[in-house]
Formats: structure tokens, C-alpha cells, sequence
């Protein structure tokens, strides 16, 4: 079975995340998507330092699958520098591991 990851981004708004988590799972780049939000990021951006609230979202795929969610996100992000990061699921219930190995595996129509 292949290895897998959650890969997060985040966005400004609740109609942005869902937006981005649709067009990544309509081209089976992750098998499901969770937005939580609103959050609040604290951070520096362009030298000053700020806080927002945020919507994250969390992508479940495979790793072999990763270069290709990235480049999906950076390309259809709303932001020019979007946070794109990812970790592995080190464990989980064989059930939903099948499910998202085989709804994310390359050639899946």
C-alpha cells in the first residue's frame, strides 16, 4: 500500500477553501478535504507583523501524489505565497487508507 499525507494550505474565506478543496478533489488529487475555521494566524508578512483569521484546510493523499497536489494548489491559490506543507499519517484504519490509496491513485477515472 502506498504512503500517505495531509497536506494543509489555508485560505481568507470559507467560499475560497471550499472552492480550492473541490477543485482538488474533483481531479482526485486527495480523496477528501476538511476546512476548519475559522482560525486565527498570527505572522509576518512582507516585514510587518500580523494576525487574520483563516480557513485550513487538510488534504488526505498519497505521498506519490504530493509534487502534483502542490503544483495544483500554488496554480489555483488565491494567495501569490500560499503555505503548502504537508506530513505523513503515520497510522490508520486499513478501511480508510484502501479508500484513499485507491481514490487517489494515478489514473483513477
Amino acid at each position: 500500500m502506498a504512503d500517505f499525507l495531509q497536506v494543509s494550505t489555508a485560505t481568507e474565506s470559507r467560499e475560497a477553501a471550499v472552492k480550492l478543496a473541490q477543485s482538488v478533489v474533483a481531479v482526485r488529487l486527495a480523496a477528501g478535504v476538511q476546512i476548519v475555521g475559522p482560525v486565527v494566524s498570527a505572522f509576518w508578512h512582507q516585514g510587518e507583523f500580523g494576525t487574520g483569521e483563516e480557513w485550513q484546510l487538510l488534504f488526505k493523499t498519497r505521498a506519490d501524489r504530493y509534487a502534483e497536489i502542490e503544483a495544483h494548489l500554488l496554480r489555483h491559490h488565491p494567495w501569490k505565497n500560499p503555505e503548502v506543507s504537508a506530513v505523513p499519517i503515520v497510522a490508520g484504519a486499513d478501511a480508510y487508507l484502501q479508500w484513499v490509496d485507491s481514490t487517489t491513485a494515478p489514473g483513477t477515472p
